[in-house]
C-alpha cells in the first residue's frame, strides 16, 4: 500500500468516526473538498460504495464498515511505528499529566515528578492526586498509577510492582487488644479506610489451606488513606494500611503488626494508559523512571 492510499484510508475513517465529511476537514486540518475528493478516489479504486449520505449524517454501508474496522487497526499500527521510529531521539517534552491516589501519589510519586521535571525542564509535570477513580480519556491524563485491583477496562496497563496489607495499629493498642486469632478482630475497634471499595471485609490466610473472611466492625471511617494513617497513630484503633505507607513507622516503632503469621491480599501497581492514544516519550520516559529507580519495589 502507498503513501497516497494510506492517507485516503485516514480520510475515509474520520468521516466515518465523525459521521460529517465537514467535520473530519475540521479534524484533519484540510479543506472538506480534499476529504470528499480522497474518499470518492478510494471507492473508485475499490469499485465499491463505502458511504451512504443522508441529510443528517454520512453512514458507513456494510462494505464501508468493513473498511474502516481493518482501517483503524491499520492506521494506528502505523502511527505506532512512528512513534517508535522517532520517541528514541525525542527528549520529553510539553505538560505530562500523571493522575495517582492519594498516598502513593504524595509519598511516591511526587518525589519522582519534581526529579523529572529536573531532569527534563522542557516537560512540565501536572500531578493529580485523588482517591476517586478519574476518567482519563476524559479528563486528558496521560498517565494513571493505580494501586490496588484493576478492573476490566479498555485501557492499557503495565505491572510495575507490587504491594502488602498490614494489619497495624500502635504498641499501646496492639498490648490492650492481644489478638491471637482473626476472628477476635470482631470487637476491636477498627479504623475503616473509605477511599477502598469495600473498606470493612476482608480475607485473612495462614499458609496456604487456611483462610478467614471476615467483616469487621468499624468505629471511625475515613475516606483518605493518609487520614487513615494519622487517626491510627493517633490510637483511634488498629487499621489496614499498605506497607510503603507504614514501612517507617513501622521501623521507628510507633506502630507494630497484629497477627502476624496471617497475611492479607497482595496488591499491584500499575501504569495505566488510555490504549487509543500514542504514548510520546515524556510517558514513556516518565515510566522507565519509575522503574530504574526502584521507586516500585517494596520498602
Amino acid at each position: 500500500m502507498d503513501a497516497v492510499n494510506l492517507n485516503r484510508l485516514a480520510y475515509f475513517a474520520a468521516v466515518v468516526d465523525t459521521g460529517s465529511f465537514t467535520r473530519a476537514a475540521e479534524r484533519l486540518g484540510i479543506t472538506k473538498t480534499v476529504v470528499s475528493q480522497q474518499v470518492a478516489k478510494l471507492e473508485a479504486e475499490l469499485q465499491t460504495a463505502l458511504l451512504m449520505r443522508t441529510t443528517r449524517r454520512v453512514e458507513p454501508t456494510e462494505a464501508g464498515r468493513l473498511l474502516h474496522g481493518r482501517s483503524v487497526s491499520i492506521l494506528r499500527q502505523a502511527e505506532d511505528a512512528i512513534g517508535e521510529v522517532t520517541r528514541a531521539s525525542l527528549e520529553p517534552s510539553g505538560v505530562l499529566r500523571v493522575a495517582a491516589s492519594n498516598d502513593y501519589g504524595a509519598f511516591r510519586i511526587a518525589p519522582l515528578a519534581a526529579a523529572f521535571a529536573r531532569r527534563y525542564p522542557a516537560c512540565q509535570v501536572e500531578l493529580i492526586l485523588s482517591d476517586t477513580r478519574i476518567d482519563l480519556v476524559a479528563n486528558q491524563i496521560d498517565l494513571s498509577i493505580r494501586v490496588g485491583w484493576l478492573e476490566d477496562s479498555s485501557l492499557h496497563a503495565r505491572r510495575l510492582g507490587d504491594f502488602r496489607q498490614l494489619l497495624v495499629a500502635t504498641p499501646e493498642l496492639a498490648r490492650s487488644l492481644a489478638l491471637g486469632d482473626p476472628d477476635e478482630l470482631a470487637t476491636a475497634p477498627f479504623i475503616a479506610n473509605g477511599a477502598l471499595k469495600d473498606p470493612l471485609t476482608w480475607r485473612f490466610a495462614r499458609g496456604a489451606a487456611e483462610q478467614r473472611t471476615l467483616r469487621l466492625r468499624p468505629v471511625l471511617s475515613i475516606n483518605a488513606t493518609p487520614a487513615v494513617l494519622a487517626a491510627t497513630l493517633a490510637g483511634g484503633g488498629l487499621s489496614i494500611l499498605p506497607d510503603f505507607l507504614v514501612a517507617d513507622r513501622l521501623a521507628t516503632g510507633e506502630l507494630v503488626t497484629l497477627l502476624p503469621a496471617w497475611s492479607l491480599p497482595t496488591g499491584g501497581i500499575h501504569a495505566v494508559y488510555p490504549t487509543a492514544r500514542f504514548r510520546p516519550s515524556k510517558v514513556t520516559t516518565f515510566v522507565e523512571m519509575l522503574v530504574a529507580e526502584g521507586r516500585m519495589s517494596l520498602p
